[in-house]
This record gives structure tokens, C-alpha cells and sequence, in this order.
């Protein structure tokens, strides 16, 4: 009979690569969503102007998915050359030291746990086999031939926190005047606490601590803005 006690489980490569898009993704339409409701509603709460906060929200819009791509880009920029020094660090040493990295390898694997005998038979076949690989694998944590890509992670970005920052501003401009505020509220805290029941199933864990987290988080920063928005409007 076959053991199905795994099936389905994730191995790691893919799991890490699943977990940073999600950080990417929750990330941005977390920041689109609750950076444009708090303009929005800071906007509101001083003027009830649609124009004024139509032409408020979108600036916020297109500056905060400018500042996310640009912001992943150079972070992820800087991430793949790191990666890339150390995978050609790895090809010199290989080329010059084989015999000195083999024996590193060897000891690698005995660390995570085999014997020596069978540590050095590991380390030898796949050293035949793919000798950089299995080094960037087991000592640098990576993998040479998938290395994160900037642009990718810039336009996934760009677009999660676009598509987040769209949902107030439809609500607050496609809602009566007497009511923009309340839908507003009730959309954007609908809306978090959706993205973090999704990130919450998609990582496999709890969903009562990040839905928490995001509706709490996104109605502290709506109040303080229409707080603000209030101020303002009576002062000005």
C-alpha cells in the first residue's frame, strides 16, 4: 500500500518561493488598500468635493504603485547580485580548490547528520553530477539557475498594490455622499480581512491572527486619517 501521509506537502524550494510571492503580494495590496482608504477618507472628512478626492486618491494610487516596484526592484536588485557574487565565488573555488570544496561538502553533510562514509559517497556523486548546484544548495541556500528576478518582482508589485488601492477609491466615488464614508469603512476592512484569510490558507497557517492584524491595522490608520482629514477641513 502507498504511504500518502505526504501527499500534497510542499518540498522547500517550492515552498519559499510560494511564501515570498505571497510576502510580495499581501504586502502590496495591503498597502494599496489601506494607504488609498486613508487618503481617501482623509479627504472625505474635509471636503466632500468628489473631484478633490478622486484626483487625491488616484495621486495616491499611482505614486504608492510607483514607490512598490521601485522599491521591490532595488531590494531584489540588490538580493540577485549578492546571489550572483556568491554563485561565482563558488565556481572559482570549485576550479581552483576541488579537492579542499569536496572535502567541505563532505562535512557539510556529516553536520546535517550522515555518517562520514556515507557523507563523502553523497558528497562525491553529486559532486559528478552537478558539483556548483549541490554546493549553492547545501552552503549558500540557493539555486543558480532560479535566482530571484527584479523586474518580476516589481511588476508583482506594482500590480497587487494597484489592484488593492482601486477598492476604496471605487467604493468612496460609487457611494451617495451621505453614505461614501461608511461603505468606504466597511469595503476596506471586508477586503483586509480577506487578504489575510487568503494569506492565512495559502501559508498554511492560523487565519484569526493576520485577519486580526489587517482589519485592526487598517481601521487604527482610517481613523487617524479622517482624525486628520477633520482638523484640517475645519482649520482651513
Amino acid at each position: 500500500m502507498s504511504d500518502r501521509s505526504h501527499e500534497g506537502e510542499e518540498h522547500e524550494a517550492g515552498l519559499s518561493a510560494r511564501l515570498n510571492a505571497l510576502r510580495a503580494g499581501v504586502l502590496g495590496a495591503n498597502d494599496g488598500i489601506v494607504s488609498t482608504a486613508g487618503i481617501v477618507i482623509g479627504v472625505a472628512a474635509a471636503t466632500t468635493s468628489r473631484a478633490a478626492i478622486a484626483t487625491a486618491g488616484l495621486a495616491g494610487l499611482a505614486a504608492g504603485a510607483m514607490s512598490m516596484a521601485v522599491g521591490e526592484y532595488v531590494s531584489v536588485s540588490t538580493q540577485r547580485d549578492t546571489e550572483q557574487a556568491m554563485v561565482a565565488k563558488e565556481v572559482r573555488e570549485l576550479r581552483e580548490q576541488p579537492a579542499e570544496e569536496l572535502a567541505e561538502l563532505t562535512q557539510l553533510y556529516a553536520d546535517r547528520g550522515l555518517s562520514p562514509d556515507l557523507a563523502q559517497q553523497v558528497a562525491e556523486q553529486l559532486t559528478r553530477h552537478d558539483a556548483l548546484a549541490a554546493h549553492a544548495e547545501v552552503e549558500l541556500g540557493i539555486d543558480p539557475d532560479d535566482l530571484a528576478s527584479p523586474w518580476h518582482a516589481a511588476v508583482a508589485s506594482m500590480g497587487s498594490f494597484t489592484v488593492g488601492a482601486l477598492l476604496p477609491l471605487a467604493a468612496i466615488l460609487l457611494s451617495a455622499q451621505s453614505l461614501r464614508l461608511q461603505v468606504t469603512v466597511v469595503a476596506v476592512l471586508l477586503a483586509l480581512a480577506l487578504t489575510g484569510w487568503v494569506s492565512a490558507r495559502v501559508g498554511h497557517s492560523p487565519v484569526a491572527r493576520p485577519i486580526g492584524r489587517n482589519v485592526v491595522g487598517g481601521a487604527v490608520a482610517m481613523a487617524i486619517t479622517y482624525a486628520v482629514g477633520r482638523l484640517v477641513g475645519t482649520h482651513v
